[in-house]
């Protein structure tokens, strides 16, 4: 029975997110779809990262067992970009992986770069795909600010009030802010994250890049250990998965 590691990109509008949802298209389904498609097998297609609906990944990693031995890597990427279509997924890379590997639970590092456009005209090319912000934002404010978050922390302030994640620590590795021309990049980089951790960091952030909230601010919002202390939940469109760390 072999496994394989498929890396996928795709384009998280008009989708319910990564799991397979009683409402919605989902990216799970289309690929679990997708692989039955050319298989005639029903595999589940395990995730990485659960991504929210319009949450987009440059290199969202997961993995599924087919029964026959029929197939090789290069075969099953391309079947399954096949039938995949016009769904906005495409498998980037494919490979055969060892038994135990397991595309969540083997992760050591998850990487997210949240894209704000700071201009005053909206997106055209990217709607959908940024957080429109026309105040112009300090991004060196956002920066000095957001080093608070980094290390070991209880981020309740910073979590989904329906998170189902056991516990709220977690452990920020890096977090970074910069100005790339007319955008505000936002990378995080962790082991894990807790449900809209970084949307809700974002969010906050702003708060900061616009003058409203200081470093000491932040300091405070985390410490108190209550969402309501936090800032607002930034909208899904500007967030990507960047990449997965095995």
């Amino acid at each position: 029975m072999p496994r394989f590691r498929i890396t996928i990109e795709y384009d998280g509008g008009g989708l319910s997110g990564w799991q397979r949802q009683a409402n919605g298209a989902s990216i799970q389904q289309a690929l679990e779809e997708a692989v039955k498609a050319f298989s005639g097998e029903d595999a589940e297609v395990v995730g990485a990262g659960r991504t929210d609906a319009g949450v987009h990944a440059l290199a969202q990693v997961a993995h599924f067992d087919l029964d026959s031995d029929r197939f090789d890597a290069g075969t099953v990427m391309k079947a399954v970009n096949f039938h995949l279509k016009p769904a906005p997924i495409v498998i980037r890379h494919a490979m055969e992986a060892e038994p135990d590997f397991h595309s969540r639970f083997s992760a050591i590092k998850r990487s997210y770069l949240y894209r704000i456009l700071n201009r005053p005209a909206p997106a055209a090319l990217d709607r959908g795909r940024v957080w429109h912000v026309p105040q112009e934002l300090d991004a060196a404010a956002m920066h000095e600010a957001a080093q608070a978050l980094i290390g070991k922390h209880d981020f309740t302030t910073f979590r989904a009030k329906h998170c189902q994640a056991q516990s709220p620590e977690k452990t920020m590795d890096a977090l970074t802010v910069s100005r790339v021309g007319e955008e505000i990049h936002v990378n995080a980089h962790a082991r894990s994250f807790l449900h809209h951790q970084i949307r809700n960091i974002t969010g906050t952030l702003r708060l900061v890049g616009e003058g409203k909230w200081t470093r000491r601010s932040v300091e405070k919002a985390l410490a108190a250990k209550d969402r309501a202390a936090g800032g607002p939940t930034a909208p899904p469109d500007g967030l990507y998965l960047v990449s997965v760390g095995y």
